[in-house]
């Protein structure tokens, strides 16, 4: 892997202005749910000037003109990075039994391709929606902090402290992150995390979250919840609770973390409806949801979600699809 300060920026397209910068590290599959993301942060922020980032090793000519288009709106810059796949090549022994891909360090070259642009970038996942203003956020004095983190859910901290041997009882989760670029350069906070993955990754449930975790910890500062508010659809499902259980004004952004996503229509839980109503505004309007399951893992989880509906034969009926699926998997 090439050394993270040696990544080159393109100087025509650095500029210095009142934007609040917002970075994403996709691939061409989830430029869809970002488009979903990025329009809930312009509803709720429409006096505020964004520049939206893009970090990936590929992406198709379809995305890129959609994601540009962004830019023919006042006060909204676009820019697109694209890295050198080898890059990650490193990490494959490591996530290649999991179905994490090596492109999730991206979120590592962060700070060095964007340290001629701002001195301030938030990371969200693209499977995040914003309900309201981020005001606050961007207001936010880091200080000498490196970053600004929230922390993850009680049950994960107490396990993943414990896991990992942190000598502070917090853990945070890496949906979020607001980055104090230059505290994160002088700190050595990338390669920092690329070494202690190399060293222990085979003992990382969660790759570089955990690596994060071990080379931030003390370090991070910890803010509220609301910033990276996880919410889980399965245990909705599971129980028949297909309401959206999160009391307005929560949550500023709220982080659908877990194996199902408010586009898989095919749940049935009212976080589609959500989803629906930012990506009818997104660039990426015209792409259907995912009507039904679009793998065996969530053909499985249909058939359970069906089931606790009281939905037996159908629910059977996507048991039998499940098991068809896998064996050609």
């Amino acid at each position: 892997m090439q050394s993270l300060s040696n990544i080159s920026v393109d100087p025509g397209r650095v500029q210095a202005d009142d934007s609040f910068h917002v970075v994403f590290c996709v691939d061409d599959r989830y430029f869809r749910c970002m488009g979903a993301t990025i329009a809930s942060i312009l509803e709720h922020n429409p006096q505020r000037h964004f520049t939206f980032h893009v970090m990936a090793t590929k992406v198709s000519a379809f995305n890129s003109q959609r994601f540009e288009s962004l830019s023919s709106r006042l006060g909204i810059r676009t820019c697109i990075h694209l890295l050198d796949p080898s890059m990650f090549e490193r990490f494959e022994p490591y996530t290649r039994s999991s179905y994490y891909s090596s492109a999730i360090f991206t979120r590592l070259v962060i700070p060095d391709v964007l340290k001629s642009y701002t001195d301030r970038v938030l990371y969200l996942d693209a499977d995040i929606l914003c309900m309201g203003s981020i005001d606050a956020l961007a207001g936010l004095d880091l200080g000498d902090d490196i970053v600004a983190v929230v922390p993850d859910a009680k049950v994960t901290t107490e396990r993943r402290v414990a896991a990992l041997q942190l000598k502070y009882p917090r853990y945070f989760n890496s949906g979020m992150l607001y980055i104090n670029i230059s505290r994160w350069l002088d700190a050595g906070i990338s390669q920092q995390t690329i070494d202690a993955f190399l060293k222990n990754g085979e003992r990382f449930r969660f790759p570089d979250q955990d690596a994060l975790n071990v080379v931030l910890d003390g370090r991070a500062r910890f803010i509220d919840i609301r910033w990276n508010y996880l919410y889980g659809l399965v245990g909705d499902l599971e129980g028949n609770r297909p309401a959206l259980g999160i009391d307005p004004g929560a949550a500023t952004f709220i982080h659908f973390a877990g194996s199902v996503k408010p586009w898989g229509a095919w749940c049935g839980h009212d976080s589609v409806k959500l989803f629906e109503h930012y990506h009818a505004q997104s660039a990426w309007s015209d792409l259907p949801l995912d009507m039904q399951p679009q793998n065996y893992k969530e053909a499985r989880m249909h058939s359970r979600f069906l089931w606790a509906r009281g939905k037996r034969l159908e629910s059977l009926r996507w048991y039998a699809h499940y098991l068809r699926m896998r064996r050609h998997r």
